[in-house]
């Protein structure tokens, strides 16, 4: 390949992975191209990207980039997989397909996670990382928690309250209604003694 091709490929992979911060580097070697293609459309489903890429190529391309580190030491076939809401989502996904017995030649060989190269077993560990979405909704219960606590416990003191006053209420009410008929036979006492 010329020099020149090779610097047009370089300048189109780092325009294709600007801004890609996160991303995660598999083996796919001996994959059938059926099973290559279903395998690209389950993580296009998921809008995870899989770029198969020459070593040389894309460590050219990710120079000066958060993707360098992940290119360090990497040898053999490999593809490039990025995208998804966050990295622990793109590592639970890559994990789940590399465990597939569909796809078990697909085999997670490292990364890169915030400019931090990752090694195959470290991405295995960040699979099993809550994800942002889960991360989000466990702050989210720790935030309304106390609340919730508060408002329990403000509402049981004033119902506990309220029920006192409604008992209340009731029982001054059942002495009015008693009342007048104790008054009756008082007054009904002296029109018969004048009759």
């Amino acid at each position: 390949m010329s020099k020149y091709v090779k610097n047009l490929i370089t300048d189109e992979l780092r325009n294709r992975l600007t801004g890609v911060e996160h991303a995660l580097l598999v083996s796919i070697a001996g994959m059938d191209a059926n099973k290559n293609s279903r395998l690209r459309t389950e993580l296009r489903g998921k809008n995870i990207k899989l770029l198969m890429i020459k070593n040389s190529l894309a460590r050219r391309a990710a120079e000066g980039t958060p993707l360098a580190a992940a290119f360090e030491e990497m040898e053999g076939s490999l593809a490039l997989v990025w995208g998804s809401e966050d990295v622990v989502s793109l590592a639970k996904e890559v994990v789940r397909l590399s465990e597939d017995k569909e796809f078990a030649l697909l085999e997670p060989r490292g990364g890169v996670m915030d400019g931090g190269r990752l090694s195959a077993d470290q991405v295995k560990q960040v699979s099993k990382w809550p994800s942002r979405q889960e991360q989000l909704s466990i702050l989210l219960g720790q935030i309304l928690s106390p609340g919730a606590n508060l408002v329990s416990q403000l509402k049981s003191a004033g119902g506990a309250l309220a029920s006192q006053i409604k008992q209340k209420s009731e029982g001054e009410s059942s002495e009015d209604a008693a009342a007048p008929d104790a008054a009756a036979p008082d007054a009904a006492a002296p029109e018969a003694a004048a009759g």
